[in-house]
């Protein structure tokens, strides 16, 4: 039987899960020989960095590149062989075949223990055109070059992102700061999926705020040759609306899919989503072959189903399982709950845990609220509002994902948030966490504590919620819409239909609203009206509250297709007052 200090670890691909497999490797065991196989020029570099690079944040190259094979050869001591294609997986005796890229040379390669970290490739739809020159997928460091290259002289370019993904956003702005006029076509009603309507609906105001245009539930039908009179120098983007759109240069970020071709020829169990299908331990349904990163599926720890999940801090943690499962530590990888962030301009989107889409195809039953809170103490020069959205169980009040848009202190409310769903806490014990507070960071009750809070009074029936997009179903006629805000807010805007009554005049003009319908309360943020409600409640009325608000409903439900210019009103004030 071969000892772990006999043993030869093969990893197939580098980057994230691959690197740190094989970095994790050598730590538990000094002996072994560990190879590693990469079939581009660079076995370890930042991938999430390149929108940046290209757009000039990230000035050198180099930057990106972590580890080349030879500090890895003087730190590890790793075989690091790049330009290195495995081509076939030969299970029954423990060997591969190696094609060398550069001289065509094959050769075989025996293994004890296989890692497959083959990671994802662009989807390129057969869309008419696609393959133009003049179009781009980022996904590597050469990729970026031939990218770069083909821009560096365009300082009016007409740029056409295709796909309102994560580096679809990110390259949107960093090629506006490169000067370039951009275009997002996206053919859902909205970007950065994980998110719900609503909180992308921040997204689609601020890309229009930078003069980016952008068109939702319009996909693309052709790319084609300029007509007489257009000018484009990759090609016009025809959109399924007949709307046609001259483009100089085309980025491609229509998703990723799993590089699975390696195992299904292998006869791996493949999984429904085309990842490799893994047990807890990250094993293949080969016990000498472990999978990590983008090509497999992995468990979504909220519903528990099989999900694609291409980022980077999950491969990085499947690479250190599937390494101490090999080294003889029996190590579990528990699923992913999607924590992500972006940044675009002036704002942060980030979420973790299920939205209301994966809720209701998993038929888990939820609830949820909406709250708009200062990023620190809003007396403290700086403070800029947050939107938080928390999703719960209606039973236990555990807490089911969380989503937040600002433009400051999003990534601290969002990795809070992270714990606690990795801690199985509810929205009771969220309310009552300890976090750091002075002034200059957070508020006495920071917006983490707020959102367990408000779902905390809607499972103890203390408020009952109306969600923004509920408000297109009201009957008129059985309720009455109330706007508690003061005169100069509503001048603003206002929900159509609606009464007002400023709140601090409410328990004086009681006589004036009707008993015999409901009443639907709505604020800035909604916290107002939900002091609304309570005096109401106390005084026998029948209300709900708007969640979120006015700002909620005005967001989402203003979110159009096309570029529109911006209202005046000061979405993004920290105090609601």
């Amino acid at each position: 039987m071969t000892t772990l200090d006999q043993m030869r670890v093969v990893i197939v691909g580098g980057v994230a899960g691959g690197a740190s497999a094989a970095a994790r490797v050598r730590r538990l065991c000094e002996q072994c020989e560990v190879v590693v196989l990469e079939r581009g020029p660079y076995v370890s570099f930042a991938n999430c960095g390149l929108p940046y690079l290209v757009g000039g944040e990230i000035a050198d190259v180099d930057s990106l590149r972590v580890h080349t094979p030879a500090s890895l050869r003087a730190q590890l001591n790793l075989d690091v062989r790049i330009r290195s294609e495995v081509r076939s997986i030969q299970r029954e005796h423990q060997v591969i075949t190696v094609a060398e890229l550069e001289t065509g040379r094959e050769y075989e390669l025996h293994y004890d223990a296989l890692i497959l970290a083959t990671g994802a490739s662009p989807v390129l739809p057969p869309i008419p055109g696609i393959g133009r020159a003049g179009h781009f997928s980022l996904r590597d460091i050469p990729g970026s070059q031939h990218f770069e290259a083909w821009i560096k002289d365009c300082w009016s370019c007409r740029a056409v992102v295709i796909g309102g993904g994560y580096v679809g956003l990110e390259m949107a702005e960093q090629l506006k700061r490169r000067g370039l006029q951009v275009t997002i076509v996206e053919g859902q009603p909205q970007v950065m999926a994980p998110l719900d309507p609503e909180m992308a609906a921040w997204l689609h105001d601020e890309l229009r705020d930078n003069a980016v245009d952008l068109y939702l539930n319009d996909p693309v039908t052709a790319f084609e040759e300029r007509r007489a009179g257009e000018n484009a120098l990759a090609s016009v983007v025809v959109l399924k609306s007949g709307h046609r759109i001259e483009a100089d240069v085309v980025l491609l970020g229509l998703g990723i899919r799993p590089e699975s071709r390696l195992a299904r020829e292998a006869g791996l169990k493949i999984g429904a989503l085309g990842g490799i299908h893994t047990n807890a331990h990250l094993q293949t349904s080969d016990p000498k072959i472990w999978a990590v990163g983008d090509a497999i599926e992995v468990r979504d720890a909220v519903t528990g189903a099989w999900s694609l999940l291409p980022l980077a801090g999950p491969a990085n943690r499947q690479g250190r399982v599937a390494a101490d499962n090999i080294a003889g530590r029996l190590s579990t990888y528990d699923g992913a709950w999607g924590t992500t962030i972006l940044r675009l301009f002036r704002l942060s989107a980030g979420c973790t845990g299920a939205n209301e889409k994966s809720l209701r195809k998993a038929g888990i039953r939820f609830e949820r609220v909406h709250l708009h809170h200062a990023s620190h103490a809003d007396y403290y020069p700086g403070a800029e509002s947050i939107a938080v959205k928390v999703l719960f169980s209606p039973d236990s009040g555990k807490l089911l994902g969380a989503q937040a848009v600002g433009r400051d202190g999003v990534d601290k409310r969002i990795d809070v948030f992270a714990t606690a769903l990795k801690g199985g806490l509810t929205v009771n014990e969220i309310a009552e966490l300890e976090l750091a507070y002075a002034p200059p960071f957070s508020s006495v009750k920071d917006p983490v504590n707020m959102a367990g809070m408000a779902a905390q009074d809607v499972l103890a029936g203390d408020a009952r919620v109306l969600q923004w997009n509920d408000m297109k179903g009201l009957d008129r006629g059985k309720v009455l819409l109330l706007d508690v805000r003061r005169a100069d807010e509503r001048a603003y805007g206002f929900i159509p239909g609606s009464i007002h009554i400023p709140l601090n005049e409410l328990r004086f003009r009681i006589f004036e609203l009707p008993r015999d319908r409901e009443i639907i309360l709505t604020s800035q943020s909604g916290q107002r009206s939900y002091f609304a409600s309570r005096i109401l409640i106390h005084h026998g009325f029948r209300v709900r509250n708007l969640t979120g608000g006015y700002r909620t409903w005005k967001t989402a439900a203003g979110s159009g297709p096309v570029y529109a210019a911006r209202s005046p009103e000061p979405t993004w004030a920290a105090r609601e007052p």
